[in-house]
């Protein structure tokens, strides 16, 4: 009951702020979600730790609720946005994909009248032969025929446009409306960012792998933890370094791919939570655009590999000293005390690789602490390579078939997704998220110029992972393995 309250009322509130006050604030939005979410958490602690017959003291109801409220409003207004004329003015990108005419009331221009020949004169005629200016309140929109190769025409023309302007402009090419490539100039009002904030990650890593360390002592058998007994902490230990090391190592791919690229982000920031799995996940914050579509590729599908990787062996030796029960057909995809492998087709073929014949068609599956870990970073896996938005599967369609092909990807794959919760009912709530997720991601700089064939093949086959991870094993195979 406790673990349905705390997902729907954090749920509801990342929504509230995600619609209601983002718009108003450059606070991060899952900051603003966590210290709000600071009194749930703490009861939610509780009722773990001394079970719900005893009631949560005053103190802890009244503290963390004024320490929620002033942080909020403290946060709020430390990331309070500009002036409303200038909030409401549509982006660039949003233009670009609406094809929405500039407001008449606008006048601001992003350059002078006289710099336009200038603007013109960077655009060769045999490289990219411009037809027509159109001045947006952000954003300079250059239409015309392309006349040499993507990669080409881009690098050449963001040259001479450096060379005239600086770096006034960020110089985005994408397809337009009708499908021919078009520049967009947008002013460059990026401000460098520091790419690590060391002490920040490292005291998240901390705090979460006391979090997950609690969730893993649960998960063993501990029924109390006392201050005067913390030694049963130890059993929580194989759980939490395995989650953790899953879920480090996603990100680390992300981050490392960005460093090659010489694109700025963050170090890895785990989100920790003292219930359900100790941790709602780990991030990175990427602070500067994406050169291109290989270069998005890449840093989009190197978490989903690294962490799959690193996934594999800690799975395969939770699944071996796992203990097999009765088969439960009532039990849900995340009853780990008596899980179905053959709910997943990868979770099946890893289960009959670890137990052999042990396993059968009437087998389910009490995960040791550490499969739990293993299996949490299959689920992890598949969340992110789900071709919506601002996942890395959105990005990774993206890189491959285009921004427009992208968008109707998502929205195909979330309708799916829905239609399939109503077969497997744990999926309700992951298709719930994913249908009030953004469905359009930023474009690269150079958004045109198409991957390689073996990206695309490693795209493929990245699809096709998260498909035998969600889908259940079909019963003719289940049967020819005996599973």
């Amino acid at each position: 009951m406790e673990f349905w309250f705390i997902l729907l009322l954090g749920l509801a509130t990342y929504l509230m702020v995600q619609y209601r006050v983002a718009r108003i604030t450059q606070t991060p939005v899952w900051l603003l979600w966590l210290v709000l979410m600071i009194p749930a958490f703490v009861w939610i602690g509780w009722t773990l730790v001394y079970g719900a017959k005893q009631p949560v003291p005053p103190t802890l109801i009244f503290y963390p609720s004024v320490l929620s409220l002033l942080s909020y409003f403290l946060l709020l207004q430390w990331g309070r946005k500009l002036p409303k004329d200038t909030r409401n003015q549509t982006s660039a990108k949003e233009l670009v994909l609406t094809s929405q005419p500039p407001p008449e009331s606008v006048s601001v221009r992003p350059i002078e009248q006289t710099e336009e020949v200038q603007l013109r004169n960077c655009f060769p005629w045999n490289i990219y032969y411009v037809q027509n200016i159109e001045y947006r309140p952000q954003a300079v929109i250059c239409k015309g025929h392309l006349r040499s190769t993507p990669s080409n025409a881009y690098e050449q023309i963001k040259a001479n446009i450096e060379a005239q302007f600086g770096d006034r402009f960020l110089v985005i090419f994408q397809e337009g409306i009708n499908g021919k490539p078009i520049f967009v100039l947008v002013p460059n009002t990026r401000k460098a960012k520091g790419s690590a904030r060391p002490i920040l990650s490292l005291f998240l890593l901390l705090v979460t792998l006391l979090t997950t360390t609690l969730v893993g002592a649960v998960r063993s058998g501990v029924i109390q933890i006392t201050i005067n007994d913390i030694s049963v902490l130890w059993k929580g230990l194989p759980y939490a370094l395995g989650l953790i090391t899953i879920l480090g190592i996603h990100e680390l791919g992300h981050y490392l791919t960005a460093k090659f690229y010489k694109i700025p982000s963050t170090l890895p920031y785990f989100i920790p939570v003292p219930f359900f799995l100790g941790t709602f996940g780990a991030f990175i914050q990427i602070n500067g655009p994406m050169p291109n579509r290989k270069a998005l590729f890449d840093v989009s599908i190197a978490g989903p590999i690294a962490g799959f990787i690193a996934t594999l062996p800690i799975l395969l030796w939770g699944l071996a000293h796992s203990h097999i029960v009765p088969l439960n057909e009532k039990a849900g995809l995340f009853d780990l005390n008596a899980l179905n492998p053959k709910c997943s087709t990868l979770l099946a073929l890893l289960s009959k690789l670890a137990l052999g014949s042990e396993l059968t068609l009437k087998s389910s599956l009490d995960l040791h602490p550490v499969a739990v870990a293993g299996f949490l970073g299959l689920v992890v896996t598949a969340l992110n390579l789900m071709p919506v938005g601002q996942l890395d599967g959105g990005h990774i369609v993206h890189a491959m078939f285009g921004q427009r092909t992208a968008v109707a990807i998502g929205q195909v794959a979330r309708f799916l997704l829905l239609l399939f919760s109503f077969i497997q009912e744990d999926f309700f709530w992951w298709a719930l998220i994913l249908l009030f997720a953004p469905i359009i991601d930023e474009p690269a700089l150079n958004d045109v110029t198409e991957l390689d064939d073996k990206r695309d093949f490693l795209g493929l086959l990245a699809m096709t992972l998260l498909l035998l991870i969600i889908l259940p094993l079909p019963g003719l195979v289940a049967h020819w393995l005996k599973i």
